[in-house]
């Protein structure tokens, strides 16, 4: 049985991994009680012990205003941490998929979706972190996977970390009577989580390499939340529940979706997001009428 040593492994992903591939991998979930990826000597015992085939590295502090205002604390998480990581993969010749964000394009202002090729340019503490992050490892392994996620939802599940998303966000809004903004000015991919957990094995198949991961998405905010609220049954009173934020992203319309074209010729195929919100309103059974 292969191993796989998850880093961040109390978060929104990797607890999902972890359950969905209990009895198919030896997995060794490392959340950041059992192992701090700032601390180098820990990183290279762990590593050294366990002895995984693959670390999937998705450790990190991913909350924007966090990094912008604590930028020291952010890069030693997340880039001297992810560096501290491939040197041991490299020691143990364990290979490495690091998690990486659509948000290394917050910067860039012609428009999405984007391609595995466009430069990049971040305009965050975290965007930047995880692109210098990238560059980092490509000099330290060979055996290295980047796979960039678009937002991924879904909800919450026993026993699994969750962090905010689209969806659960707008159905805590409406359960707290809580009139949800949204823009229309914002474009982003939105992924089933589940979608990308189904088919993650397929990436250990593909060449190492940059990739782009999860759905492509024709819709803004507003309209995403729109979708929503009709798809739990609340449609008429969308106009009750819902506001139009015309001032965010005014000047200029934020659009980071990723084009997953690249990947999807490996066969990872994603659902459109308003489906893959279809699939996942519907496997909780959410729809109130």
């Amino acid at each position: 049985m292969e191993k796989i040593l998850l880093t961040g492994g109390n978060g929104f992903f990797c607890t999902r991994f972890a359950q969905r591939y209990q009895n198919t991998y030896e997995i060794l979930s490392a959340n950041t009680s059992m192992l701090d990826v700032t601390n180098e000597t820990q990183v290279n015992e762990t590593i050294k012990n366990f002895n995984p085939d693959y670390v999937i590295h998705a450790a990190a502090k991913a909350s924007t205003d966090f990094c912008n205002e604590n930028p020291e604390i952010a890069y030693k998480i997340n880039v001297t941490g992810a560096v501290n990581v491939a040197k041991a993969c490299k020691k143990m010749h364990s290979k490495m998929i690091f998690i990486s964000s659509e948000q290394v394009f917050n910067g860039n202002t012609n428009g999405g979706p984007y391609t595995e090729d466009i430069t990049p340019c971040p305009d965050t503490v975290y965007g930047k972190n995880k692109l210098e992050a990238e560059g980092l490892l490509k000099e330290i392994l060979d055996e290295l996977w980047i796979v960039r996620f678009t937002w991924l939802f879904g909800m919450p599940e026993r026993n699994c970390g969750m962090s905010p998303n689209i969806l659960w966000g707008t159905l805590t809004d409406i359960l707290k009577g809580k009139k949800i903004k949204a823009t229309p000015n914002e474009y982003r991919g939105l992924t089933y989580v589940h979608e990308v957990i189904d088919q993650f094995p397929m990436i250990f198949e593909i060449p190492y390499g940059t990739y782009h991961i999860g759905s492509h998405n024709s819709l803004n905010r507003y309209n995403i939340c729109s979708l929503i609220i009709k798809e739990i049954g609340l449609e008429d009173k969308t106009e009750e529940l819902l506001e139009k934020d015309l001032e965010k992203y005014k000047i200029h319309t934020r659009d980071i979706r990723l084009c997953t074209d690249k990947i999807r010729n490996y066969g990872l195929n994603f659902s459109e997001s308003s489906d893959g919100i279809k699939k996942c309103i519907k496997e909780f059974n959410l729809k109130l009428q």
